[in-house]
C-alpha cells in the first residue's frame, strides 16, 4: 500500500522568539495529492505549537496522546514529551506509528521521535521531514548571516528556500508562534 509522505516543519528559535512553520503538501508516491494540508497546530489555548511529518492519521494520535501528557504533567512541555516518547518506545501500538513531531512554546524547542528521543535542537533550529536538510540549511546560514530578522521571517524564508528545492515541499506555508 502506499503511504501518504513528505513535508517540511521548521522550527526557530531566535532573539527570544518562537515560530513554527511547515508547507503544505502531502504526497502519494510520486504525486501531489493535497496542497494545502495544516501540519502546524497550536495546543494549550495556544502556549504551546506543535508540528508534524510522517503519516497524518499517526500523527494526529500523537498529538492527541501529547495532549493528554501535558494535561497530566500540569502543562510542561518538556516533560509530557519525555512521557509520551516513553510511551512510543514501549506501546506495542505507538511503536507501529510512523511521523515526528516537533512542539514549541515560548522558552522552548524540541523534537520528539518514535525511537524515544526527545531533543534539543543544536543552533534553536528543529527541522523534520523530506525537506528538513534543505530547510535547515537555510536557516542556518539566515540565523548567521542575517540576525535582524525575526525567527517567524527566518521560518518563512528558509521553508521557501526548501520547497525552492525540494520537490516534496511546496510554497503553502503555515506559521504559528506560541501566545
Amino acid at each position: 500500500m502506499t503511504k501518504i509522505r513528505s513535508t517540511t516543519v521548521l522550527g526557530i528559535y531566535h532573539n527570544g522568539e518562537v515560530a513554527l512553520g511547515a508547507d503544505g503538501q502531502a504526497t502519494i508516491d510520486k504525486y501531489i495529492a493535497k496542497s494545502n494540508v495544516r501540519k502546524v497546530r497550536k495546543l494549550q489555548d495556544g502556549k504551546i505549537v506543535t508540528g508534524f511529518a510522517g503519516s497524518t492519521a499517526d500523527a494526529f494520535t500523537l498529538l492527541e496522546r501529547f495532549e493528554e501528557k501535558l494535561a497530566a504533567y500540569s502543562n510542561n512541555m518538556k516533560r509530557a514529551a519525555i512521557e509520551l516518547a516513553k510511551d512510543w518506545r514501549k506501546d506495542q501500538y505507538l511503536r507501529k506509528l510512523e511521523a515526528m513531531m516537533v512542539v514549541a512554546n515560548k522558552e522552548e524547542l524540541l523534537i520528539i521521535s518514535g525511537t524515544g528521543d526527545v531533543l534539543e535542537p543544536d543552533h534553536q533550529i528543529a527541522a523534520i521531514g523530506s525537506g528538513s536538510t534543505y530547510a535547515q540549511s537555510a536557516a542556518l546560514a539566515l540565523k548567521k548571516h542575517a540576525p535582524h530578522l525575526t525567527a517567524e521571517e527566518m521560518v518563512r524564508e528558509a521553508l521557501n528556500i526548501a520547497a525552492d528545492i525540494c520537490i516534496y515541499t511546496n510554497h503553502n506555508l503555515v506559521i504559528e508562534k506560541p501566545n
